[in-house]
């Protein structure tokens, strides 16, 4: 691989000699603008605006713009007279966790190559050392013209700088998140660590770019002559009603894509109302047959009645029979009522007539 920069690592009093390279490759297609009546390129130039001649890249140099438009030249020979010390130096100034970074700061992925026989030594060193601290480290570097922030980590056998933006590039979230009040059930994250769970991990080695092995499809095609067939449009958007539905609908086409069987209870899961319905149809039908066994009762107490009625007089005699025996119950009541009450008088005066004899013996003697 070519290097873009070459230089040293500080390492304290160590310097290793390095070459830097590309970690990264961008293999997004690019189109060129054309004349679409004659299909002819579009090409840019140069021109100065103020005598409209155009120029060359040995003409054009660097200004800095005021705010009221005025220029302000700024040559490589300026530049190069400021005091850089890490012009051609990665220079660490601290090891940290990894965790301590944040990757939003992380931007371009460079290799760090040794450079010659005698980098070997301290390059291998310094990678160790990495390794055994489960750290990372932070340095500066300059490269295109501007002093830069890195983070060197090892990645098999070779350490790879990450640059970082500096801290004040890193924008506030401040208005980003959601400003409504939104409660989570714990039904809906059991159904989102359910989801985790089954999309599980992923080698990363297997995810590819479709759109752009679409897009080389397409120039293929267009380049035989062949009219390319139009792709369907994913139909699977929209507007998510139900985040129950949803979340359960995206678990059980996890679980199939995985070659899985959907647990028992799943083949509805995209309709959670329907398994409220069969809930609320248990219910009903314990209801039923609390009125099957009611209706079992009344008419096994109806036919009994039926038998009993069966063997006695019509309806009418049966009721003035009735009638005569409260009749005669209540006389009997009343007869038996009088005679205690008779009873009790002849009783009193029974009791009394003894008290008038011997009152009347008494008065004799004296």
């Amino acid at each position: 691989m070519r290097s873009i920069w070459n230089g040293a690592i500080s390492f304290g009093l160590v310097s290793i000699p390095i070459k830097l390279v590309n970690a990264t490759e961008n293999h997004s297609i690019s189109f060129r603008q054309i004349h679409l009546a004659d299909g002819g390129r579009i090409r840019y130039r140069k021109v100065c605006e103020l005598d409209g001649e155009e120029v060359t890249a040995a003409e054009i140099g660097k200004a800095y713009e005021e705010a009221d438009g005025s220029m302000i030249p700024i040559t490589d020979e300026d530049l190069g007279s400021l005091p850089l010390p890490t012009a051609k130096t990665i220079e660490i100034v601290a090891f940290v966790p990894a965790a301590s970074i944040d990757p939003l700061q992380m931007d371009a992925a460079y290799y760090l190559s040794a450079d010659g026989v005698t980098a070997a030594k301290p390059y291998t060193l310094l990678r160790e050392a990495l390794k055994r601290s489960r750290k990372v480290a932070v340095a500066k570097y300059a490269l295109r013209g501007r002093e830069r922030l890195g983070m060197l980590r090892v990645v098999d056998d070779v350490i790879a700088m990450h640059g970082l933006l500096w801290p004040d590039e890193i924008r506030s979230p401040e208005g980003v998140a959601p400003e409504a009040e939104v409660t989570v059930r714990d039904a809906e994250l059991d159904l989102a660590d359910a989801l985790m769970d089954t999309l599980g991990e992923v080698d990363m080695d297997s995810l590819h770019d479709d759109y752009r092995e679409a897009v080389e499809e397409l120039i293929a095609a267009k380049a035989e002559g062949r009219t390319p067939e139009p792709s369907r449009a994913d139909e699977s958007g929209g507007k998510v009603i139900d985040l129950i539905a949803a979340l359960e609908s995206s678990v059980r086409a996890a679980k199939e894509a995985r070659g899985e069987e959907p647990e028992t209870g799943e083949e509805h899961a995209d309709r959670p109302v329907a398994k409220v319905t069969s809930l609320a149809g248990r219910k009903k039908s314990g209801g039923t047959g609390a009125k099957k066994k009611a209706t079992a009762a009344a008419k096994k107490s109806a036919a009994a009645t039926k038998k009993s009625a069966s063997g006695r007089a019509p309806a009418k005699k049966t009721a003035a029979r009735s009638t005569k025996a409260k009749k005669t119950a209540a006389g009997t009541a009343a007869g038996t009522g009088a005679g205690t009450t008779a009873k009790k008088t002849a009783a009193k005066a029974d009791s009394k007539q003894p008290a008038k004899k011997t009152a009347s013996r008494k008065r004799a003697s004296a």
